[in-house]
């Protein structure tokens, strides 16, 4: 048989045996449920693993003074009344900074209000997070700083001295970050974003399935994104703005040729997307609102 026919033949089977059954997908808390709670502080852990949550996902930066530290803006003035690059401030200068200084929600009447200015809440570091975090509770660690070096190090030195590795996979955008962590034995790592981009879109644009996740693999993409079409003509070309639904049976069953591969989808928010994602049978949903999607997972059962 032709392989690329052989290869459509084996997704479409896959589809139909995916569909026949799986089990209600997993809830990531992004960046500790940023939604419900001043993101990745310790309180939004308790109100994340208090609304059911079963996963963590936070994100982690290193302080001039090489201190990790759960932080995911560059600039520390997006969520703190303070202003300047995080990695520019040692740790006791962020220690005197309002993690939830920006965040705001709406009271009965509408009005924006900023429940956390007159009770502050502090910016964690890594090692005070995997402390308080149960064990029982896997942790998804986003790493997206540069330098790279230094970051990976000190994450290193923490997890070492926790011995947390077996709690911990990691996550980054960085290819450098990606290199580095290669080199310590112990570390559990995401698939790139960009292999699994590819993966996607050679699934999306040829039905082929040629080249799936390796057995074991932790690959993460968002159920939707905005992408833009550049159609070339004559004399000029087209831009348009489309939203792609990156995730499709097709993409799934592929995804899930060889054994243990966990797919994690990004952006699950909604009880439509929700359905979405369950209908696949994706194995995690990362949501912000862990608050929000307790309800909804309870309508769906």
């Amino acid at each position: 048989m032709h392989s690329g026919l052989g290869n459509k033949l084996l997704v479409a089977l896959c589809v139909m045996t995916m569909a026949a059954s799986h089990a209600a997908p997993l809830l990531v808390a992004h960046r500790a449920g940023t939604g419900d709670a001043p993101e990745n502080t310790l309180l939004a852990v308790q109100s994340a693993l208090a609304n059911g949550a079963d996963m963590l996902w936070i994100t982690v930066q290193m302080t001039s003074d090489g201190v990790p530290v759960l932080y995911r803006p560059a600039d520390v003035s997006a969520l703190t009344e303070g202003k300047g690059a995080l990695n520019s401030f040692s740790f006791l200068q962020l220690a005197e900074l309002n993690a939830g200084h920006t965040f705001s929600r709406l009271d009965a009447a509408e009005n924006k209000v900023f429940p956390y200015r007159e009770q502050p809440v502090r910016i964690p570091t890594l090692q005070a997070a995997l402390q308080v975090i149960p064990k029982s509770v896997p942790i998804l660690l986003d790493m997206k700083q540069l330098p790279a070096a230094p970051l990976v190090a000190s994450v290193a030195k923490v997890l070492d001295e926790e011995k947390a590795w077996d709690r911990v996979r990691i996550y980054s955008t960085e290819k450098e970050i990606l290199t580095l962590l290669a080199d310590y034995r112990e570390a559990r790592v995401f698939e790139s974003r960009d292999a699994t981009r590819q993966r996607l879109s050679s699934v999306a644009l040829s039905g082929s399935c040629e080249t799936p996740p390796a057995a074991g693999a932790w690959v993460g993409m968002e159920l939707e994104r905005t992408v833009t079409v550049v159609e070339k003509f004559t004399l000029g070309e087209g831009r348009s703005e489309v939203k792609a639904r990156w995730w499709t049976p097709a993409a799934v069953s592929c995804f899930k040729t060889n054994p243990e591969v966990k797919i994690i989808v990004f952006g699950v928010d909604s009880s439509a997307a929700y359905q979405a994602a369950e209908k696949l049978g994706v194995d995690h949903v990362m949501s912000d609102s862990p608050i929000k999607m307790k309800a909804i997972r309870a309508a769906a059962r």
